[in-house]
């Protein structure tokens, strides 16, 4: 096929099928008027998620890792609170003809065949529990599908994949999950909250493959074969993935999916200083304005990543392990985007680079939102079938 008849094989199945990005985070102010929801300044808006044919956003709960007191714990807890109270807002309060909160795999189906968009929630960091297996079921309660077992930083749960020494952390405290990180797994499985092992170290995200009843999730990692990233999972862990049933989520985030030369990581770095970067959901309206304009310029100087590096991971996952457990995910608005994806207006450019690599419309519905589905729909299998055990 020639271009103009790779963009009208692409844009045919992409509005085909069902597009799910399972990471795209917001800021603790999301849905007020600083940041409307329909058109605020961001990578995934409303109106931009119609524009490119993103159908389903997990929308996030991350809470950044702070030291394990008594008080962060609340402070964790109230915060994850604020962030769940944004997204029903959004959903029930000012956008519900725009779009639809899913608690339910079949859920996210009705939704979409409603003309709606669709929001699940996800968790990133199971800090926001801290040591209380109670808050498992609250958050369930709230709409929580997914929990990234720990960020940058170990927790209670588990070993993080970038330890953070500041807090004292070592890389192996818990040796992969913790006595209590077993609990909160046998939680998430009864309650049907998928486990998510992006972020955890490699001992971590093993261990949690063989305790989890449900196969997991990695809702946004790359292949470290392809870049040799911490954040990225190895081979091993891919083919202990397939085992487990689970789902890698690719990300498009420039840093996992191509390490960018030494002297651009050191001009972030010192732009992250100049503007005192913490995390990109505690940045303030001007520092996220300042670190956009600054990454923007660094930018210009060095080669971009763009979706064929993207879709590089992929491929080699899918190569690896088979199309049944890939799907996509962006990291919008959390530090992801890459030259053709920039924000979810551009959505139909991953499919365009699928269908240019020749996939097929059944293997590109797959990683859209297929497998996705599947597990999601296999973690309320579980739990059900644990509750009739239970009863």
């Amino acid at each position: 096929m020639d271009e103009a008849e790779l963009e009208r094989r692409a844009r045919e199945i992409h509005e085909s099928v069902l597009t799910i990005d399972t990471h795209d985070d917001i800021p603790f102010n999301f849905a007020t008027p600083e940041v409307d929801p329909l058109n605020a300044d961001r990578q995934a808006n409303l109106e931009k998620m119609r524009a490119g044919g993103l159908d389903v956003g997990f929308f996030i709960v991350y809470v950044g890792q702070t030291e394990r007191t008594p008080e962060n714990y609340e402070a964790a807890k109230q915060g994850a609170i604020t962030k769940f109270e944004a997204i029903h807002r959004m959903a029930n309060e000012m956008y519900p003809e725009r779009i639809g909160l899913a608690h339910t795999a079949a859920d996210a189906e009705r939704i979409h065949a409603e003309g709606r968009l669709v929001a699940a929630i996800g968790i990133e960091n199971g800090y926001v529990i801290g040591t209380d297996l109670s808050l498992l079921e609250r958050y369930h309660e709230l709409g929580a599908r997914y929990i990234t077992l720990a960020h940058n930083g170990n927790n209670d749960i588990a070993d993080s994949a970038q330890p953070n020494f500041a807090f004292g952390d070592t890389p192996e405290e818990n040796g992969g999950i913790s006595d209590f990180g077993e609990q909160a797994i046998a939680e998430m499985n009864r309650l049907g909250i998928m486990v998510d092992v992006s972020h955890v170290s490699k001992a971590a995200s093993l261990e949690a493959m063989q305790l989890s009843e449900a196969p997991v999730i990695a809702s946004h990692s790359g292949a470290h074969a392809v870049n040799a990233h911490p954040r990225n999972m190895d081979d091993e862990q891919l083919h202990a993935l397939r085992e487990n049933g689970g789902v890698i989520q690719t990300v498009a985030l420039g840093a996992f999916v191509k390490s960018p030369p030494e002297k651009q990581q050191a001009e972030v770095a010192a732009l992250r200083e100049l503007i005192g970067f913490t995390s990109f959901s505690q940045m303030t309206d001007e520092q996220r304005v300042a670190f956009r304009e600054g990454m923007a310029e660094i930018r210009s100087r060095y080669p971009a990543v763009n979706v064929a590096d993207f879709v590089d991971h992929i491929d080699h996952a899918v190569n690896l392990i088979g199309i049944d457990h890939v799907g996509i995910s962006s990291d919008f608005d959390g530090g992801g985007g890459i030259e053709g994806w920039s924000d979810a207006s551009e959505t139909l450019n991953v499919t365009l680079e699928l269908v240019r690599r020749g996939y097929s419309e059944d293997e590109i519905r797959q990683l859209w939102g297929g497998n996705t589905l599947r597990i999601w729909r296999a973690a309320e299998e579980v739990a059900a079938d644990l509750r009739r055990a239970g009863s």
